[in-house]
């Protein structure tokens, strides 16, 4: 069965920040990937605003160039590439003064398509400024969308204030915050596994599930962009918005049908649910020098630096579905492998007929999002041979790359799903405003007991699995962490 690709209407997308990092590693070659599936309409415009003086071949050439590097198949594809670069114009514009605004207004008036569009791949700090010269110079319909990237906030007050600055421009609807993680093809698979197969709602809840792990783990440190990340840390850049977000869809209630609301609805429950974090259960970690790979402090130039790098957690939600049931949360970096999975743990059987079979450990079901998308549940069967009944798990495993063959290669990266879903209207994937700010609610207490407490993270080795203290964090309730591996 072949994928069905749905065309957007005609769109005009302007890209704040068109000529950095983020832009050009990412969403110029998802756009290009858009293009290549037949989503893009070819009379849509994308216009790169920043603040170089740049013409629009100049431009071209640069984008030409980031896709040679980000996008492997760019140059064989060269007829593609050209009618994708037809699209494509540049306006110099200052985020933070008026040159360049009435070019952009003239510009888009020339030949105004139904969707307009405005990414702001910028620092936070412009997000408040761009939007409300967006509004104010007319730029910006009534239907007009706004896209802004994380961090959304640096804790709750900056996250209120960022929603305040953005909702005096825009409605809600018009605003679409960007977590990319909830555009992977197997975080959505999980709404799908949920809630259209009978099979197992019926045991998602505390009374089958005995626990449920969380990990993201990454092998790269933070060399680059230590001066961010030092300011930031592991708890603010990962566990407050992509790993609450996958334990918010992996907790909720079914909603009443799949549409932006609705969904969001019930992650927002969810996240007030949330029992404050007892602080015995987080363990913080900072990665240590090996080999030739410097240390945390060394990439982030402060070699008295307290910032995470690595955390672990247990979290637990008061609600009928989930009371008793925890919920471990990890993300690191500089670990053993590059791993993302959600681990669901179900109880052992309440009885064994086996006796002389040994304890029967109960069934896991894992959902990896990277890097080999699938599903994998773990089931308990007889070993093969006489002499009695011995018992063994088994994997039933399903990667996407194998159960759906060529179609697997045409699933969609994170950002050309989101930017169109952008340009649909639809968003599902997408988070409210008041998810960002409880979930800023629920970290913030944790973050402020680190510094009163003034403690450093724990040191741990580059290339393994964290700090020991995060292994004891489950041990101590007699379970363990799945192994970091690829």
């Amino acid at each position: 069965m072949a994928s069905t690709i749905i065309p957007v209407d005609s769109f005009d997308l302007v890209i704040f920040g068109a000529t950095g990092d983020l832009a050009m590693r990412k969403i110029f070659a998802s756009l290009f990937r858009s293009l290549l599936a037949g989503q893009i309409p070819h009379n849509s415009r994308i216009i790169g605003a920043a603040r170089s003086e740049l013409s629009r071949e100049q431009f071209c050439n640069t984008v030409r160039e980031s896709l040679a590097t980000f996008d492997g198949k760019a140059e064989i594809r060269k007829g593609a590439l050209e009618s994708f670069l037809n699209c494509l114009d540049y306006i110099r514009i200052d985020a933070n003064g008026d040159d360049g605004w009435n070019d952009l207004s003239l510009m888009l008036a020339q030949n105004p398509n139904p969707v307009r569009a405005f990414y702001l791949s910028v620092g936070p700090s412009l997000f408040g400024g761009i939007s409300e010269r967006l509004a104010a110079s007319g730029i910006a319909l009534p239907k007009s969308r706004i896209v802004v990237e994380k961090p959304l906030g640096h804790d709750l007050a900056s996250a209120i204030e960022l929603n305040r600055k953005l909702s005096e421009s825009f409605a809600e609807d018009q605003i679409f915050r960007i977590d990319h993680y909830l555009g992977k093809e197997t975080v959505q698979n999980l709404m799908a596994l949920r809630f259209s197969n009978a099979l197992f709602e019926p045991v998602w809840n505390a009374q089958h599930i005995d626990h449920i792990q969380i990990t993201v783990a990454e092998t790269i440190g933070v060399d680059g962009r230590g001066g961010y990340y030092d300011k930031s840390g592991a708890m603010r850049d990962m566990v407050q918005n992509h790993l609450v977000q996958l334990l918010c869809l992996t907790a909720m209630e079914p909603p009443s049908r799949f549409e932006p609301n609705a969904v969001r609805d019930e992650k927002l429950k969810v996240l007030r649910a949330l029992d404050a974090v007892d602080p015995l259960k987080v363990v913080r970690g900072q990665y240590r020098a090996a080999g030739d790979q410097s240390s945390y402090r060394e990439e982030a130039g402060n070699t008295k630096s307290t910032t995470e790098s690595f955390v672990a957690l247990k979290a637990t939600i008061s609600n009928w579905r989930w009371s008793g049931t925890p919920f471990y949360l990890r993300t690191g970096k500089r670990l053993r492998a590059r791993m993302s999975e959600i681990e669901i743990g179900f109880k052992a059987p309440p009885h064994s007929i086996f006796p002389d079979a040994g304890p029967i450990s109960g069934n896991a079901l894992v959902i990896r999002l990277q890097p080999d998308e699938g599903i994998t549940l773990h089931m308990t069967i007889k070993e093969p041979g006489q002499g009695g009944i011995r018992l063994t798990t088994v994997p039933l495993d399903m990667s996407f790359a194998d159960a759906l063959g060529e179609r697997a290669h045409n699933i969609a990266d994170a950002y050309e799903r989101l930017i169109m879903d952008v340009i649909r209207g639809d968003q599902t994937l997408f988070m409210r405003g008041d998810e960002v700010e409880a979930a800023w609610a629920w970290v913030d207490p944790i973050i402020s007991t680190w510094q009163e407490s003034r403690e450093v993270p724990q040191p741990y080795d580059s290339g393994g699995s964290g700090p020991d203290m995060s292994l004891a964090l489950m041990h101590n309730d007699g379970r363990r962490w799945r192994e970091i591996e690829e």
